[in-house]
């Protein structure tokens, strides 16, 4: 397995040792900065280097029996097994899919639905929820978003066990993608403390500490999407 060091959201720069190449042209590290593509968001990218070396990274995706398997840009040089190297992530494009993220669990507040899908990018996102009719007033959705990410509410998250998330369903809006389950234990990340906890759900992937970080946002129109499926996007001020 590969040590998931993308759960530091907040670290840009780690070391690490090659532990594989992939039949696919992919690489094997015993410890990933980079964060495998899952759950709508997509893999994180950067670089490596070594002594005498450096490789650029495109994106990260799930391998086997929870290895994360870097993918390189075409056209490189695969650093040997064993080798030694320095993982520096893509900042810029990571921290923008942490803000998206964290404002796209804030609409699952504001839009209290069922979430039957979602996609995560740098600029924007989107959630499909279970949405018969469509919002009578998407602009008071707005005031509403961006008052809860005004509040600058800490983000934090836990653990349970697969068995205690099995006893309480309740706590996944998702019906298309299924909680990072089968390890023994499950991630909650949580909105606000106490009194003040907007949101708890299931996600395995990489948030902003505080939803201050997250800025302004907007929302763009509500298309249908099937019968009763609407697609809501969001989009960041900048």
């Amino acid at each position: 397995m590969t040590e998931p060091l993308y759960r530091d959201a907040y670290l840009r720069e780690a070391p690490a040792s090659v532990t594989g190449h992939t039949d696919q042209g992919g690489l094997i590290v015993d410890a990933s900065l980079f964060y495998p593509t899952g759950g709508g968001q997509p893999g994180d990218g950067g670089f490596l280097d070594w002594s005498g070396g450096r490789l650029e990274i495109a994106t990260a995706v799930k391998g086997e029996v929870g290895a994360v398997v870097l993918v390189p840009e075409a056209g490189q040089d695969l650093p040997p097994v064993g080798t030694d190297v320095v993982q520096h992530l893509d900042w810029d494009r990571r921290y923008r899919h942490m803000r998206v993220h964290t404002a796209l669990h804030l609409l699952s507040v504001v839009i209290p639905l069922p979430v039957t899908g979602g996609q995560i990018g740098t600029e924007k996102g989107r959630l499909d929820f279970d949405m018969p009719e469509p919002p009578e007033d998407v602009a008071a959705l707005e005031s509403d978003l961006n008052a809860l990410i005004a509040r600058d509410l800490p983000v934090t998250d836990d653990w349970i066990t697969d068995a205690e998330l099995e006893a309480n369903p309740g706590l996944v809006k998702t019906m298309s993608v299924k909680p990072p389950m089968g390890q023994g234990r499950v991630r909650l990340v949580r909105i606000g403390q106490g009194a003040g906890q907007v949101d708890l759900q299931p996600c395995g992937g990489t948030h902003v500490a505080r939803t201050g970080e997250i800025g302004s946002v907007t929302l763009g129109k509500i298309e249908k999407k099937g019968r009763q499926n609407r697609r809501v996007s969001l989009h960041l001020a900048g």
